[in-house]
């Protein structure tokens, strides 16, 4: 997959990246590549959180997510790799000689966007200054959240290493993602903060991204912060690979980190989306589930805690 950088770069500086995903979008739509999952939303407010609560509607969505946990069983069997080769209908860019963009063919959000190596690397592996160049140079024209999940039980379901990116806002019920109310009243006096509602491992960092920066400059800020915040969580880079699961998310102005602890708590799967604020739910019995348990009370469960267990 020998590619010319200089080449890449200036293609990728000439297109329109928000016009080119919704062309590809369109596309992949019309042929069938692009099969998203429909939900309802729903708003659950907890600890001054309103909590965005998708739910799988009554009837396509059965069908589609039953091909998706095919697809993620597939994808997690030795030797099986949907991105090696990718579909070309949900291609949307090359960003580097390292790294290409593609549209999530499960979606749950419009746009979702796949940041994907070239060559196979493991997803539970340290994030390098290769990563966040191809996150910033998408960052750079679509504001939203970028995430990552490391390790099964972080909610990976792909060994292949790829970040993820959803456009803002995650619904037009909420300001950009549901956490943006609690942590616009941070006043990050520190290089480290954490979020008061949040009893578990985790920690918050203010980040200097600007449209002004060129990707590699914003990719150093980045690369230097998650650093900060592996070791405020005291996960040791010395290791070859990380020595337990995390969930990272990203935005223009902050970036954050969990420590995971399990998948999934009273069937209920948790992954980096979650800590954003927003939950997938199969039905209605398992909406009454989540009002019951409370969604703190899910995300400090899933997450590393103090104590193993927090009742309410």
């Amino acid at each position: 997959m020998a590619t010319n950088m200089s080449s890449e770069k200036e293609e990728f500086e000439s297109i329109n990246l928000w016009e080119r995903v919704i062309a590809q979008t369109n596309h992949a739509t019309n042929c069938g590549a692009l099969q998203s999952i429909v939900t309802k939303c729903k708003l659950v407010e907890d600890a001054n959180i309103k909590f965005l609560i998708r739910i799988l509607d009554n009837f396509p969505p059965k069908e589609n997510t039953e091909k998706q946990e095919i697809w993620q069983c597939k994808n997690i069997k030795k030797g099986v790799n949907p991105f090696l080769p990718y579909e070309k209908d949900l291609f949307v860019t090359n960003l580097s000689n390292t790294h290409l963009c593609l549209l999530n063919k499960y979606n749950v959000f419009d746009y979702h966007l796949l940041i994907i190596t070239r060559l196979f690397e493991e997803q539970q592996s340290w994030l390098d200054l290769n990563n966040f160049a191809a996150l910033c140079k998408c960052l750079s024209q679509i504001d939203g959240l970028g995430f990552y999940n490391s390790g099964t039980l972080s909610g990976a379901s792909q060994r292949h290493k790829h970040l993820q990116l959803v456009p803002f806002p995650l619904s037009s019920e909420v300001e950009n993602i549901p956490i943006e109310s609690i942590i616009k009243k941070i006043n990050f006096q520190n290089n480290v903060e954490f979020i008061s509602n949040f009893k578990f491992s985790h920690a918050l960092t203010k980040i200097n991204f600007t449209t002004e920066n060129n990707h590699f400059q914003n990719a150093l800020i980045m690369l230097d912060n998650y650093y900060k915040l592996l070791r405020a969580i005291n996960l040791p880079l010395r290791k070859r690979k990380p020595t337990v699961d995390y969930n990272l998310l990203i935005t223009r102005k902050w970036m954050m980190i969990i420590e995971r602890s399990q998948a999934s708590y009273e069937s209920i799967p948790i992954n980096s989306l979650g800590f954003a604020g927003t939950f997938l739910i199969k039905n209605r019995k398992q909406m009454e589930q989540l009002k019951k348990l409370t969604p703190l009370k899910i995300l400090h469960n899933v997450a590393q805690n103090r104590e193993q267990s927090i009742d309410y």
